[in-house]
């Protein structure tokens, strides 16, 4: 089947990433791995930042041109260095995609505040760290600042542990960039996307969620949505970029959901557990009147 972003490819032919400075976190591996080798295929000169300096080269081995810079978006002082060392070098910093992060399974009811603040720091102060540093230079360049979230950043499933409340806080910063500093040149981009097609989507929360309803083992806590390509993705946020949108949501109907639970709260609920739940299961029944 014909690929929606064909055209999309033309344009970018084009040469719109072409010589931009990009650093890139969590570019070792997943929709950060894609990234980095797309924007690699269309020109850019990418900063690419990993914690596992082994990992970040082998990822990169084909592509000499890639800068891999081993860093680690929790300790402070790191982002700071390499956004340095890509003035220093580059000259320049085009965009920020801070794609670093993870994901969780627990029930709230076992949820520490020493848990919390670990996923905190990964999946929204690391963003910050990474994002802050590079500011003044993105405002120069009237550059990109790009927020890997997930649907996650707009709403919560049941059994994710510590994440929604890690990657609610980048919608709110996303907007913040957007007010205070959209007006000075600068893009900001917060990619809302559900689970990734991966080799070992069902699988990789298993110890995790040893002792969770099944569904919590699946991608995305058990919604039920069809995992996206990570290529895909990483050509459309790209696409994105380029066009300079506020938001990515993939997929789009997902919409409907934020839309339903800003109206009300029990609304959104209700979808979430049909989306998520057995759909026999007595949790799941007509939408509340209140």
């Amino acid at each position: 089947m014909k690929s929606p972003f064909t055209r999309k490819r033309k344009v970018d032919r084009l040469g719109y990433w072409k010589d931009k400075a990009v650093i890139l976190t969590g570019a070792s591996a997943g929709l950060g791995l894609e990234l980095g080798k797309a924007l690699l295929r269309q020109g850019a000169t990418l900063v690419a930042v990993a914690r596992n300096a082994q990992r970040l080269r082998e990822a990169y081995c084909e592509f000499p041109a890639a800068h891999c810079f081993p860093a680690d978006v929790t300790r402070d002082g790191d982002m700071q260095q390499v956004a340095a060392a890509t003035i220093e070098r580059l000259r320049r910093i085009d965009a920020v995609i801070a794609c670093a992060g993870k994901s969780d399974r627990g029930r709230v009811e076992d949820l520490t505040a020493q848990r919390a603040a670990q996923w905190l720091d990964l999946n929204f102060l690391g963003a910050v760290r990474s994002v802050q540093p590079a500011l003044k230079h993105l405002l120069k360049s009237r550059g990109h600042v790009v927020l890997i979230g997930s649907l996650a950043s707009k709403t919560a499933s049941p059994y994710l542990g510590a994440y929604p409340a890690s990657k609610f806080p980048l919608a709110a910063y996303a907007q913040q960039l957007r007010l205070e500093l959209g007006g000075r040149g600068l893009h900001t981009l917060l990619v809302c996307p559900g689970p990734l097609a991966r080799a070992d989507a069902g699988a990789r929360y298993d110890r995790q969620a040893s002792d969770l309803p099944p569904e919590a083992r699946r991608p995305g806590g058990g919604a039920r949505l069809s995992g996206i390509d990570p290529e895909w993705l990483a050509t459309a946020v790209l696409r994105a970029c380029r066009k300079r949108r506020a938001e990515l949501v993939v997929p789009a109907k997902a919409r409907l959901l934020f839309v339903l639970q800003q109206v009300r709260a029990t609304w959104g609920d209700w979808l979430v557990k049909q989306m998520t739940t057995n759909p026999h299961h007595p949790a799941t029944g007509g939408l509340p009147k209140t």
